[in-house]
């Protein structure tokens, strides 16, 4: 057995974290681990599979609660003991659905009074768990409150007495630990389609310049370091999209994990001039645009999202650059939404102005930045722009071998795309 590469640690001025435990080189896989609970998040329900959480176009109900949805037979019969006990509940909560965060933490009560050690609880167990309760505002707490009520209306038909609850298991206190400590997990586009509780996964630590990433293979986590680490060094991932201004890191990690960051990209507001470049005006104009674009991309409402991303661009053209952090979310729209329509063309339009500004916001080996490239050398691929494409793959490869590792099946994707782009050069 390979001996282990972190180790848990405690310091006085950032709590437990975790460490290497030998000096680490960019691509080594540091932590792998499923989650003690996940479930779909409610966006995604009906578009992917409820067990490997993999999108296809039909899906098979479960017959019971007529909620849960899954690929196939097989991934049916293997989600069956995560899901027998919360069927019932599901059932009756119909026509509406509870919110991911009483779901899965119903899944984690089932997990806890199963009284077997989970694996994903090694270093750390879900009792371990931060909660931040003394330091939530009113306002969250009574939030908490709220889903505590809806999730003893949702797991009744399971659980009808506080005493059937695990020991020393408290509803409000599970609730302030799932939103400081659940992951979203993300598909092969780097797309949510789940939340999940990884607790020793939990005990890395922020940084908005982080020396580790983490990819998702359906349920699945991967930990890796994407540059080189020395032995005893602390290991960090990034809580946030990277995509966001310093003052808008700081207010959401101030918001949801209460603490201030002081990293010295937040103190210089490194990148903040780039992502605000162009008329204050415009940009903030864009801004508010954004809120009914993602509202109708998150309902798939492709057609729409492709006209109100169209309308935008066209009106800034000259106003605003594509760097600017919000004009770039909203070619990120546009390029997603002509992918789902098949256009394919105009996707790669997008896609390609796109890619200084990830350059940028996304330095060094970055999951999000190799997917992006890959999926514009993919465009390049099927148009015919075979040495454009073979560059931008090269360029994805050599980012995803970091990020994601051979293993990983998006690189077994990829390794085609090149395989099937070199072919078509020696060909020409």
């Amino acid at each position: 057995m390979e001996p282990p590469k972190v180790e848990k640690f405690s310091s006085a001025a950032r709590g437990n974290g975790l460490r290497a435990v030998a000096p680490l080189r960019p691509g080594e896989l540091l932590l792998r681990s499923d989650p003690l609970a996940y479930t779909v998040s409610k966006r995604s329900r009906g578009a992917v599979c409820d067990r490997c959480l993999l999108g296809k176009e039909k899906l098979m109900r479960c017959s019971q609660c007529r909620v849960a949805k899954y690929c196939g037979a097989k991934c049916q019969k293997k989600a069956w003991p995560d899901h027998k006990r919360e069927c019932k509940c599901l059932k009756s909560c119909k026509p509406r659905y509870p919110p991911d965060s009483v779901r899965l933490l119903g899944r984690v009560v089932v997990k806890l009074m199963e009284e077997t050690p989970s694996e994903s609880e090694k270093l750390y167990s879900f009792y371990d768990l931060e909660s931040n309760i003394n330091k939530l505002t009113e306002d969250k707490k009574e939030g908490l409150r709220q889903l505590a009520v809806t999730f003893q209306l949702y797991i009744r038909e399971e659980i009808q007495d506080p005493s059937q609850l695990p020991p020393s298991f408290d509803i409000f206190e599970g609730f302030a630990k799932l939103i400081c400590n659940s992951f979203t997990i993300c598909n092969s586009e780097m797309q949510e389609v789940g939340v999940g509780l990884y607790p020793s996964v939990s005990l890395l630590n922020h940084s908005c310049d982080p020396n580790c990433s983490i990819v998702f293979n359906g349920p699945h986590l991967l930990l890796r370091a994407v540059r080189d680490v020395q032995a005893g060094e602390e290991l960090t991932i990034c809580y946030l999209d990277l995509l966001m201004t310093s003052a808008e890191r700081r207010e959401q990690l101030r918001d949801q994990y209460c603490f201030d960051c002081d990293c010295a990209r937040c103190l210089t507001q490194d990148k903040d001039a780039d992502m605000l470049a162009g008329d204050e005006k415009v940009w903030k104009e864009v801004q508010e645009s954004l809120k009914e674009i993602e509202e109708l991309k998150a309902q798939r409402k492709w057609e729409q999202v492709l006209a109100r991303c169209q309308a935008v661009i066209s009106s800034n053209a000259e106003r605003l650059p594509d760097i600017n952090v919000y004009q770039l979310r909203v070619l990120d729209c546009a390029l997603d939404a002509c992918i789902s329509l098949g256009q394919l063309e105009e996707a790669l339009f997008y896609g390609i102005r796109t890619m200084e500004p990830y350059r940028i916001f996304f330095p060094g080996c970055h999951p999000v930045r190799g997917v992006q490239v890959m999926k514009v050398g993919k465009l390049q691929l099927h148009q015919g722009m075979f040495p454009q494409a073979m560059k931008n793959l090269r360029l994805a490869f050599d980012i995803m071998r970091v990020t994601h590792g051979r293993e990983h099946q998006l690189m077994e994707d990829l390794i085609l795309l090149l395989e099937d782009c070199d072919a078509n050069i020696r060909a020409s």
